[in-house]
């Protein structure tokens, strides 16, 4: 007859088996908390960088609105997609200027902007590079914004 022994020796490994598996579920769960964390931050900039851009084109409309003969008259008016302040010294090319150094601050070095004015209304653009937003920094994703209104 045999006799089998079950004593403490025969289990010794086996909790530390179990502490290795929880630990290494726990690493791949936490891994997947800061992936997410990480896609949040990304759409928060790209969402914080449309509102900026909605914004700063009101600005420049209740600029124009404050000016309106100027703006219906074209002294505000903007080539398509205007990326450096142009030079004058009336006073809607300082407010042109100090309108586009303020997106490219809040925005980028890359943003963009034009302004067409004409028959009591006028339309505002604002082009900037989302691929800070996006997540492939090698890829450029431009996203553009127009607003139109009446002066």
């Amino acid at each position: 007859m045999r006799k089998v022994f079950s004593g403490p020796g025969r289990l010794a490994g086996a909790s530390l088996l179990e502490v290795l598996i929880a630990v290494l579920v726990l690493a791949v769960g936490l891994l997947g908390v800061a992936a997410l964390q990480a896609g949040a931050l990304r759409n928060n900039q790209s969402a914080y960088e449309r509102s900026e851009a909605v914004i700063q084109s009101y600005a420049i409309l209740d600029v124009m609105r404050a000016n309106r003969d100027a703006a219906l008259a074209g002294n505000y008016n903007l080539a398509e997609w205007t990326c450096a302040p142009p030079a004058g010294g009336a006073r809607a090319d300082v407010e042109r200027q100090a309108w586009i150094q303020n997106i490219r601050n809040s925005m980028g070095s890359s943003a963009c902007v034009s302004i067409s004015c004409g028959n009591n209304g006028c339309t505002v653009g604002v082009r900037w590079d989302d691929s800070r937003g996006s997540g492939d920094r090698q890829q450029l994703q431009t996203y553009s914004i127009k607003t139109s209104t009446r002066l």
